[in-house]
């Protein structure tokens, strides 16, 4: 099915700017998304993939180095200047609040790297996300060690995994979006501090408002394809 449309999504200007404002100039910081369940929090966040220009990569590189500025720390590389390159188009990674630490910074094998002298990284979502966007749903509900390694990842722009004196890094550039239900618990402080903006949102009162938002989704899941060319041109802009 064909996710629903980014300027479909019913209402909340300010939520809508702060998003585009955010992968415009990622270097706003990202965003933080609070509000009660059914706003419709996950749907305008997973809709903004769509938006984004596609990106260039080096062939066969699992950390999406740019052809143009190559990572030379890369565990793929080191890429030689003008290597071939494939376009993709941006993603959305979604960290779930309970993955695993080998799954979000990647996994060493260590044994292999002492028998054989080589490196086998395994990149996780922290590596996926370069280039892209991260998206963690509940982000106030993210255990604290994983807190602590995306403020190190977001504050350095890489991510290090060191195991027994072997050592990987690798770039990971992203914009981050969180969200959040605030009767759930608040953010730790530190992690509030990483976002740039932060955008309260409420579902409407507004009877009309309401029957609009029904409406569309009940023809969005009819017909998703008919769905979105109904919002090709006002997504195009």
């Amino acid at each position: 099915m064909r996710p629903y449309p980014f300027t479909a999504v019913v209402g909340m200007p300010d939520l809508r700017l702060a998003l585009i404002l955010s992968s415009v100039s990622p270097a706003v910081g990202g965003v933080l998304v609070r509000g009660e369940k059914g706003t419709a929090k996950s749907t305008m966040v997973r809709a903004l993939a769509g938006l984004l220009p596609d990106v260039d990569v080096v062939r066969g590189c699992r950390f999406s180095c740019d052809p143009h500025d190559p990572d030379p720390a890369c565990p793929d590389g080191p890429h030689p200047a003008g290597a071939d390159a494939d376009t993709r188009p941006a993603r959305l990674v979604e960290m779930p609040v309970g993955a695993a630490e080998d799954r979000v910074v990647g996994s060493l094998d260590l044994e292999r790297a002492l028998r054989d002298g080589s490196t086998d990284f395994q990149p996780g979502l922290l590596a996926a996300a370069h280039r892209g966007l991260l998206y963690v749903d509940e982000v106030n509900l993210l255990a604290d060690h994983l807190v602590d390694t995306l403020l190190d990842a977001a504050a350095m722009g890489r991510v290090t995994v060191e195991r027994e004196g072997v050592s990987v890094t690798h770039a990971a550039r992203f914009v981050l979006i969180g969200t959040m239900n605030p009767e759930e618990g608040e953010l730790r402080p530190q992690l509030l501090d990483r976002f740039g903006l932060t955008v309260d949102v409420a579902a409407s009162r507004e009877p009309g408002e309401r029957a609009e938002v029904v409406r569309r989704r009940l023809v969005h899941e009819a017909d998703p394809d008919g769905f979105a060319d109904r919002f090709a041109d006002s997504e195009a802009a």
